[in-house]
């Protein structure tokens, strides 16, 4: 098994980035995420949390030696579930590989928080585990190095496409419209 880890902040308040997350796809920067579907969502009148389940569709180039190994094809899916909680200001997502995940186990989860030093900038914290199942040890530490590898670059690719989202949907709200729009939600 292997571990990636990634902390990184972005120059916005929490409300901004909570808000905008949901428009992150598509953006030029992850043309590997194809589609994103929702499946189910609910808001706790209560707790005041939205739990939103989604279905991601990805295309991405797969080496020919896995694929010869394996089968299979290049477009995978993945189960995504988002809890978004207005009152503590986190924003947490959870993900799992559908596809091939007899072979390799992908589970990731992402915070988004405000930055307990500057209010204006939200805390953005990846952790994701990729375990690959195979009777040689010598391949799963193979698959597992190339699996940890491309998501490194995936998720470079992925804050960046989010910075011009970002930057985008902040020249174009008025001030304080997300901070509205989301007491509103309450």
């Amino acid at each position: 098994m292997k571990v990636f880890s990634s902390q990184h902040s972005f120059d916005y308040p929490w409300q901004h980035v909570s808000s905008s997350a949901w428009q992150k796809y598509p953006n030029e920067m992850s043309s590997h995420v194809v589609a994103v579907d929702v499946l189910r969502r609910e808001f706790n009148h209560e707790t005041g949390i939205l739990t939103t389940e989604r279905l991601i569709t990805v295309k991405q180039p797969v080496p020919r030696w896995l694929l010869a190994i394996v089968g299979g094809r290049d477009t995978s899916y993945v189960r995504e579930v988002s809890e978004v909680d207005p009152i503590q200001k986190t924003f947490t997502l959870r993900s799992q590989n559908l596809t091939m995940n007899n072979l390799l186990s992908v589970q990731e989860t992402v915070s988004y928080f405000p930055d307990p030093n500057n209010t204006n900038k939200t805390v953005f914290d990846q952790t994701a585990r990729i375990e690959a199942y195979a009777s040689i040890q010598r391949l799963c530490n193979k698959i597992e190095d190339w699996s940890v590898e491309r998501f490194r670059q995936n998720a470079a690719l992925g804050r960046q496409g989010f910075e011009s989202v970002l930057k985008k949907l902040a020249s174009t709200v008025p001030d304080g419209m997300f901070a509205k729009d989301l007491a509103a939600a309450q």
